[in-house]
């Protein structure tokens, strides 16, 4: 079947010399593989290698059997061309951790509108405003909406959070942050993507990753540890 759909690179891998594996998440489809034969061929200018970099925004026109196996690509082009992201170090960084947050928590291989409108309006967002050093927190707290466990926090007063159940409480267990941990987690639910400064400083910044990491870890069956972790707190010393 030819389609035609728009569509976010999660990531690529080499096959062989010349080919790449490409994982997408498409806003017809949701994810979707797909093998890009001769992708470093210097005669396949259409389907070249640059278009595949993470988070691309594409529109493709391509061949899906839906056989469970890699789709294929028959033309493409820039959906959105990034004007600062892939030359902005700090910009370009954060967008490699949050492509592969991306890659480890959509599943499935169907439209879901809402989760592609916001990971393709956040991402423009990012291209078009100065960098914020907050902005992957709140990225990975609003994209949980959009996956399915947003945290309730309609109990205002409590002292603790519950990573399991995803709610504030007075009971504290093994499975809550502690009271320090759950102040910081509360004044993440109320930063605003439009802070022209960033709210945190280093020290609280890696802490709330760090819980947004264990949160997503209990709610992802397989969310896979993040290779490029190691970059982010390099970057905000």
């Amino acid at each position: 079947m030819q389609v035609k759909t728009n569509a976010i690179v999660l990531n690529a891998l080499r096959y062989q010399e010349k080919s790449l594996i490409v994982k997408c998440f498409t806003k017809d489809f949701g994810l979707k593989t797909y093998f890009v034969r001769n992708a470093f061929s210097k005669r396949n200018k259409n389907l070249n290698s640059a278009y595949f970099q993470p988070l691309n925004q594409l529109h493709l026109d391509a061949v899906h059997k839906n056989k469970g196996s890699m789709e294929n690509i028959r033309e493409i082009k820039l959906a959105y061309a990034y004007r600062t992201i892939p030359f902005d170090f700090y910009k370009n960084n954060v967008g490699i951790f949050l492509a592969e947050v991306l890659s480890g928590s959509i599943k499935e291989e169907q439209a879901d509108n809402g989760l592609y409108l916001f990971v393709e309006t956040a991402l423009i967002w990012l291209d078009e405003h100065d960098f914020n050093a907050d902005f992957h927190l709140w990225f990975l707290l609003n994209l949980s909406k959009y996956v399915g466990f947003y945290p309730d926090n309609s109990d205002q007063n409590s002292k603790y959070f519950n990573l399991r159940e995803g709610h504030f409480t007075d009971k504290i267990s093994a499975d809550c942050f502690n009271e320090s941990e759950t102040a910081l987690f509360r004044r993440l639910m109320n930063l605003s993507v439009y802070e022209q400064s960033p709210v945190f400083k280093n020290e609280e910044r890696r802490t709330i990753l760090k819980l947004l990491l264990s949160y997503y870890d209990i709610h992802i069956a397989g969310f896979r540890q993040i290779k490029s972790l190691e970059i982010l707190p390099e970057l905000f010393q």
